[in-house]
């Protein structure tokens, strides 16, 4: 479904991404809007593998139905728009995602689908600084045609 979020938008190299995203952690928490009750996205504009660091492009998200207020910290109102997509999950490391490589490399070519009009994006299960790498739950979300 249409999903309302606040964003923070990454541009640059792709290990810079943990500076830009502890500007909405701290966004969140003065906002009080826990991860058990609001969804955390990254809306990955390109993949960091196949274009110039400086060109980098990805938003990282937290669902919030409300107008944000010009902040410090740079946060946004964006929507995530109503899709049709293929979904993977992901277990382990976010720093190497394997459902996404599988929907692109091995799904997708042999599915008959098209991709749709908006970047791949993943919805970060679990989120906080007592998730060990191992225990990362990432659902992976493909929209389609």
């Amino acid at each position: 479904p249409e999903t309302p979020v606040a964003a923070i938008e990454h541009r640059g190299p792709p290990h810079l991404e943990y500076e830009t995203s502890k500007k909405l952690i701290e966004w969140r928490i003065q906002h009080r809007l826990s991860p058990a009750n609001h969804r955390t996205y990254g809306v990955h504009y390109t993949d960091p593998q196949s274009v110039a660091p400086a060109e980098h492009r990805v938003d990282f998200c937290v669902t919030y139905d409300q107008v944000v207020q010009p902040n410090p910290q740079g946060v946004i109102n964006r929507t995530i728009p109503a899709n049709r997509c293929a979904v993977a999950r992901h277990l382990g490391s976010r720093s190497h995602n394997g459902a996404a490589v599988y929907l692109y490399r091995e799904w997708l070519p042999n599915s008959g689908e098209v991709l749709g009009n908006f970047p791949i994006f993943f919805h970060y299960v679990n989120v906080g600084p007592n998730i060990q790498e191992q225990d990362m739950i990432t659902d992976v979300y493909l929209p389609l045609k």
